[in-house]
């Protein structure tokens, strides 16, 4: 029972993400309901079949105050695609600041950037535009569900409804 289950909340907004054991003991439990399923899966026991969940909601709401995603130099790479925002790059990464520290600059999801060793020492402590480096994504502070699909590298497809990516 290898696979992932997309959570979602009483008023269907995204949770989490968890195993097939923990989403059937949710349903067995009547704690949650299966809204979508794998057609080319089943559950099998001794006597019964049942049914490979993909989506399940919960019963209950569960209030969560605010989710906001951790600001840490794993969550920037991976925002970034663990690519260098300046030459593109995928080895040798580290942390640049936009507006570089000695100038103001703070540790904050639109300053932070991931680059390369190289490309840090080059832009020194300058902006990118002083550098003539231009980045080749604005940085931005991430929602959860984009993060639903970077941590699985993809979302399956009937998830993509219920992360609002049609």
């Amino acid at each position: 029972m290898d696979g992932s289950v997309l959570v979602l909340n009483q008023d269907y907004q995204p949770l989490s993400i968890c195993s097939v054991p923990r989403s059937v003991k949710l349903l067995f439990m009547e704690k949650a309901e299966l809204l979508h399923e794998d057609p080319t899966r089943k559950i099998r026991t001794v006597d019964d079949q049942f049914d490979y969940p993909s989506v399940i909601r919960l019963r209950r709401f569960i209030n969560i105050p605010y989710t906001r995603i951790v600001l840490s130099r794993k969550n920037v790479m991976k925002r970034d695609r663990h690519a260098c925002q300046y030459c593109g790059t995928k080895s040798d990464l580290t942390l640049d600041h936009v507006l570089p520290k000695s100038r103001g600059g703070r540790d904050s999801w639109e300053n932070l950037v991931t680059a390369c060793t190289r490309c840090n020492v080059k832009k020194g402590n300058r902006t990118p535009d002083e550098a003539k480096m231009p980045l080749k994504r604005k940085p931005f502070r991430p929602i959860h569900i984009t993060f639903f699909r970077d941590i699985l590298g993809g979302v399956q497809e009937d998830w993509k409804p219920y992360l609002y990516m049609q």
